[in-house]
């Protein structure tokens, strides 16, 4: 009986040392860290980020145990207005001097439907970290001509930025205020899985 019980535990601690040994990065050359927020009640604002760096661990082919690292420049933000993005790189905004990193710390990768999952994690922006759930999709495996295993995925989700401070607005004269609060993120993920 003890030898079965010791064997039993040598089982789970082998299968624990061997867990999430996959490892994959972001292929930025085709991926995009979006977000989007309403100016002036009547328009939206989009911008991005052009500096990131991550990575994902996870043995199954779905992604349901994905645990996920993942930090953006601040810096890097680009809304296609050099003025603009100078304005939201500072105190206002982002204070970029002070915080150069946004990130987001997935732990939990839970079905909702074939090819759909709730991811969630803690965001942490302007030294606050929430508990964040966003939508997934997974579009699934490929082989790159090269011989290179890729993996898609379509992320989607909101957070309140005035929740983390970044509070910086305007009232308008008819009502309503210049920037909205709730900021729209949509990442197009295209992953590489590491070869060693």
């Amino acid at each position: 009986m003890k030898k079965a019980i010791l064997l039993i535990m040598l089982t789970i601690l082998t299968i624990s040392v061997k867990a999430q040994t996959t490892k994959w990065s972001f292929d930025e050359a085709h991926s995009k860290i979006g977000f989007s927020v309403v100016h002036m009640m009547v328009s939206d604002v989009d911008g991005n980020f052009k500096k990131y760096e991550g990575e994902i661990t996870s043995d199954k082919e779905d992604f349901s145990d994905a645990k996920i690292n993942f930090k953006i420049d601040v810096s890097s933000i680009n809304t296609d207005n050099d003025k603009r993005d100078e304005h939201l790189r500072s105190a206002d905004f982002f204070n970029a001097p002070q915080f150069p990193s946004i990130t987001f710390v997935g732990d939990k990768m839970k079905k909702a439907g074939k090819g759909k999952y709730k991811l969630t994690g803690n965001f942490t922006m302007l030294g606050v970290t929430k508990k964040v759930t966003m939508d997934v999709t997974n579009r699934g495996i490929r082989k790159d001509p090269w011989g290179n295993t890729k993996a898609g995925f379509k992320l989607t989700g909101k957070v309140n930025r005035s929740d983390y401070g970044l509070k910086y607005n305007s009232v308008l004269d008819g009502g309503g205020v210049m920037i909205s609060d709730n900021v729209d993120i949509t990442c197009n993920i295209e992953l590489l899985k590491s070869k060693s």
